[in-house]
C-alpha cells in the first residue's frame, strides 16, 4: 500500500507563489513516475504536471513557464513550485504516483487565488 500526503495550499493573490509537496511513504517501486493534477469547482479533474523517476518532466500548456515540478527521490517526495498565479488556477491539487501498474492519489490540497 502506499500513502501520499499533500500539503503548500492556500489563499494568494494573482501574481504570487505557492510551493506544494507530496510525500509518499509505504511499498514503492524504486521506479515510479508522479504528477500533479487539478480539480476546480464544476470542472473535471485535469493534468497539471508529470516528472518521471529519472527527472523527465512534462507539463500542460496553460502552466508551462510558471510552474515547475520536480523531485527528491531519497526523501520520496515531490514538488509543484507555482509562480505568476491566476485566479484561474484555483483548484484543488492531487498528486498521483504510478507503481507497480497501479495509481495512487493523495487527499488533495486547495490553493485560491483572489484578490
Amino acid at each position: 500500500q502506499v500513502q501520499l500526503v499533500e500539503s503548500g495550499g492556500d489563499l494568494v493573490q494573482p501574481g504570487g507563489s505557492l510551493r506544494l509537496s507530496c510525500a509518499a511513504s509505504g511499498n514503492i517501486f524504486s521506479i515510479y513516475t508522479m504528477a500533479w493534477y487539478r480539480q476546480a469547482p464544476g470542472n473535471q479533474r485535469e493534468w497539471v504536471a508529470s516528472i518521471t523517476s529519472g527527472g523527465m518532466t512534462m507539463y500542460a500548456g496553460s502552466v508551462k513557464g510558471r510552474f515547475t515540478i520536480s523531485r527528491d527521490n531519497a526523501k520520496n517526495t515531490m514538488y509543484l513550485q507555482m509562480n505568476s498565479l491566476k485566479p484561474e488556477d484555483t483548484a484543488i491539487y492531487y498528486c498521483k504516483l504510478v507503481s507497480g501498474g497501479r495509481d495512487y492519489w493523495g487527499q488533495g490540497t486547495q490553493v485560491s487565488v483572489s484578490s
